[in-house]
């Protein structure tokens, strides 16, 4: 797919996110005071506290946090960063005076914690951010491999604990609710709804079911050559990539060709290459 094509969806990608984040902001928990994680946390505390705008302080908020991203990560996320967090302050002018009739505040955290995790994976996962400790966690994503949801949440103490002593407890029990779903939805958005599976297969038939295996699924099959602990002789490993979608096709295959045939099925949590990252925008 040509790079500036692939560019433009993910810019078209990071305003639909910042829509749906700023959105959930406005209608679910600004009329019940709940508080969002991190920058935008803060920045709704300023706002119930000295009504100052809660976009004109997540754009002020971000500028250092903008600068890191430019340094430790790359200049286009750094860039695209920028619009989400412009995007947002935008939206949540234009939003703020829209209201969704949800009078149940359990409701309003745990269907507003959801789509601030769908706009903020959206955005994530097309190489931006919403700034805050969104920009924290993917440096440290990137340098440490921790999940961005759970580096998202252990910033977010901090919040909850401002929401604590300043407000209530009860508002930051909602608050927590809100921000455990919105991490959940954030890793679900960046690891995709149709996971990917890592299979080992050690097979007496490694040739023709290599073979049978790439005309049912078409996906690419490594040799991997190993040697029997016990018995010492050699044999060839098949080394696979598959979603989840693909895997009892996979199975059948094996089961077809070689029954004794031994296999392990791995959790993937990412992959890039051909037929895994350049149409895997959203």
């Amino acid at each position: 797919m040509n790079e500036k094509l692939i560019l433009l969806r993910r810019i078209v990608y990071i305003i639909i996110g910042s829509f749906i984040y700023s959105f959930a902001l406005n209608t679910l928990f600004v009329p019940h005071e709940f508080l969002s994680g991190g920058i935008a946390g803060i920045a709704l505390i300023f706002q119930y506290l000295f009504h100052w705008p809660t976009g004109i302080s997540i754009a002020i908020l971000n500028i250092p946090l903008f600068v890191g991203g430019y340094r430790y990560i790359s200049k286009r996320f750094a860039y695209l960063s920028m619009l989400g967090i412009g995007c947002v302050s935008v939206f949540m002018e234009l939003t703020k005076n829209w209201t969704l009739e949800v009078q149940d505040p359990m409701v309003a955290a745990i269907f507003g914690g959801l789509l601030t995790g769908i706009g903020t994976g959206i955005v994530l996962k097309n190489r931006g951010s919403l700034g805050g400790t969104d920009i924290i966690a993917v440096i440290v994503n990137k340098y440490l491999s921790f999940s961005i949801g759970g580096v998202s949440m252990a910033f977010n103490g901090i919040v909850l604990t401002i929401a604590t002593l300043v407000f209530s407890l009860e508002m930051a029990m909602y608050t927590m609710i809100a921000i455990f779903v919105a991490n959940k939805a954030v890793d679900a958005i960046q690891e995709g709804f149709n996971h990917r599976k890592t299979l080992l297969i050690i097979s007496d038939k490694a040739e023709e079911l290599s073979e049978e295996l790439f005309k049912s699924v078409h996906r690419g099959i490594t040799y991997l050559h190993g040697e029997g602990a016990y018995t010492h002789k050699q044999k060839k490993i098949l080394y696979m990539v598959v979603r989840t979608m693909e895997l009892a096709r996979v199975r059948d295959v094996i089961r077809r060709v070689d029954p004794a045939a031994f296999y392990s099925i791995i959790d993937t949590r990412d992959v890039e290459g051909k037929g895994f990252s350049l149409g895997d925008l959203f």
